[in-house]
Order: structure tokens, then sequence, then C-alpha cells
């Protein structure tokens, strides 16, 4: 039985204890500061009161442990991942940084754990099934990304609901992205690119965040012609994003932008999460195309409600987990996304929740 440490009481950490608690193939830990979230924790996990930013005490608890999963802020990640490594834990995280996600990168070099950065759904699931529609083409020419999690009844202005990390999203709408642009890796800023486009009958804008495309855009450089990620939203919601972000600037006061969010903005569990992938290339000769979508929406599990981004948030890292585990990815070093197929994913006992 394998002894994992999760990290992060909040609303993804409470679905990854819902969902690992149902196997009897790991003994799970929780670990936050806030003893108001680990008292809503599974009676049948444990919990335990710490600063993850006191580094002693942090370092004393993973040492007890051989698989660390961080559901913290991506600011925390790297101390976590530094410990990992000085400890030879396995580490995972959920971070969309950009540059947390180097810096672990960099400290799996010539390690003996492995470390699986940016797992979930965006950066995470959408790269697996992205990658797994380009092996399907002689020559690639544009790969185009897009998730949404969205609430399934906005009744505001954002028309928008918070879902998951208040931070995380707004480093999304504020940091640079990565692109391949006529075959060269560029960066672009957030919130630019804005289109349209329906799905079911429903209009949908979807505009460019970052983090998103995880290590893609590298695996993919040289092979294809265009490549990008984009965020879906209602139509309206960039523009508003836009005039917080950039004529009130509080992308230049994060802090304050996340507490205006979490001070006006409700958080939901009735959501919807939309993934839609659209690849296009040449196979036998011709120009053809492929597209790959799905729509997860929020449900009951072991009699806990959650939000469809908690539920694939959720399983997205544990597949990888446990694929870990399997041995069906590497055991050593640093482990992209992309490097895992479709079919096994989703032939995972959690990667089934998007099938």
């Amino acid at each position: 039985m394998s002894e994992v440490l999760l990290l992060g009481a909040g609303n993804i950490g409470e679905a990854i204890a819902e969902l690992l608690k149902r196997t009897d193939d790991y003994r799970l830990t929780v670990a936050d500061r806030d003893e108001k979230r680990l008292a809503v924790m599974p009676p049948s996990v444990r919990t335990l009161p710490i600063d993850v930013t006191d580094r002693a005490a942090l370092k004393r608890v993973l040492a007890q442990h051989e698989v660390v999963v961080s559901a913290c802020p991506y600011f925390l990640n790297i101390t976590i991942a530094e410990i990992a490594r000085e400890l030879g834990v396995h580490y995972f995280d959920l971070t969309e940084d950009v540059a947390t996600a180097q810096r672990v990168r960099e400290l799996s070099q010539g390690a003996s754990n492995v470390f699986i950065p940016q797992c979930g759904l965006a950066p995470g699931f959408i790269s697996i099934a992205a990658h797994d529609l380009t092996k399907r083409f002689d020559k690639l020419a544009r790969v185009r990304m897009r998730v949404g999690a969205l609430p399934l009844f906005p009744s505001n202005a954002l028309k928008y609901n918070l879902t998951w990390s208040t931070a995380g999203l707004i480093n999304e709408y504020c940091n640079p992205c990565h692109v391949i642009h006529d075959g060269q890796t560029r960066e672009v800023l957030a919130l630019e690119g804005l289109e349209q486009f329906s799905l079911d009958g429903v209009t949908y804008e979807a505009f460019n965040t970052s983090g998103g495309l995880g290590t893609l855009w590298e695996s993919l450089a040289g092979k294809v012609d265009y490549l990008n990620y984009k965020t879906i939203r209602y139509p309206g919601h960039c523009e508003l994003v836009k005039f917080l972000c950039n004529d009130l600037r509080l992308s230049e006061r994060r802090k304050l932008f996340e507490d205006v969010l979490e001070h006006a903005v409700p958080v939901t569990r009735q959501d919807v999460v939309l993934i839609f992938v659209t690849v296009s290339g040449t196979r036998n000769g011709r120009l053809v195309e492929e597209t790959y979508t799905k729509k997860v929406y929020h449900g009951t599990i072991g009699g806990t409600e959650l939000s469809a981004i908690q539920i694939t948030t959720a399983a997205g890292l544990l597949a990888m987990v446990d694929l870990h585990r399997e041995g069906a990815i590497p055991r050593t070093g640093f482990v992209k996304q992309e490097d895992v197929s479709l079919r096994v994913f989703l032939d995972n006992r959690f990667g089934r929740y998007y099938a």
C-alpha cells in the first residue's frame, strides 16, 4: 500500500481525497494549515495540520511518505519539489505556472524519484488528447486546444463563477502564453486571440491564456505549423476581464485582484467542463481534420457533490499517480503529460471519469 501525502485541502484536494479513498492501494494523509478544511475530509482519511511554508516541518512529514501530491497554489510548489528531490519522494502537482514547471523539470535531472507536474485537466489531460490526435497524421498543420469550466447557470456580468484556485485563474489571465505560429515558437499575450465557436447549438468565446499547453509546445516544435491553447468562456467574459486586468491594472496587483473576485464572484459546483481539440494535416496526400470533444458535468461521488472541474482535475492527477504505481509510465525523472497514451489514460480507473 502506497503512502500518499496530499498537500492542500481546498476544492481540488477534497475531490482527490474523495476519489482516492475509494481504493485499497493507497493510504492517504491530507495536510493543510486550515483545520476547518481538514475537518471536511472523509472520515477514513488521516489529516495533519501543517504550514507548507514551514520547510523543516514539511520535510519531517514528507520523509514518512512515498508520494507527495501538491494541490497547493503554484507559488508553493517549488519548495515542495525541492524537498521531494532531497528525500526521493515521488512528486505530482497541478501547476499551470510555466516558470514553476520549468524549475520542477530542473530538479528532476538525475533524480531517483519521478517528477510529474502539470497534471489535471489543462494542463494535463488536454495534452494527452491532443497528442493522440496528432499521431493519426503523416504531416501536421494545425493543433487547436480549447478547454473551459463554465457555470451551468451564469447569473452575473462575467457569466462566470469561481470553480477552482483564484490565484491560478489570475495567473492564466495575466501571464504570457506559448504558441507555435508559422512553425516558430512564440510568446503571445493572454486575453488576445478572441474567437467564437458553437458546440451543440451554444455559442462560446475562446481566448489565449497561459499554461494550458503544458510541455506540448516543446514536444511538437518543428512538427506543426500552428499550435495554440485557449480558454472557453461565455461571450462577453474576455472584454470584462481585459477591463479589470488592463484598464484597472489589477494584473499589477494580483492579491487585490484575487480578493475582489473572491468577494464578488460566488463559487459553484453546478458546472460543465468543455474539452475541444481540433487537429488538421495531411494523410495519404490529402488535407484532413479530426476533432475530439467531451463534456463532463458535475455529479455526486460517494455521497459528495463535486463540480466538473473538481472531478476532471482530480481524476487527471490520480490517473498519473496510479499509472506510475502500476509501472505504466517511467519510475524516475521527468514525465510529460503527452508521454501517456490516451487509451492507457482512459483505461485507468481514474481516467475513466473522462470516458
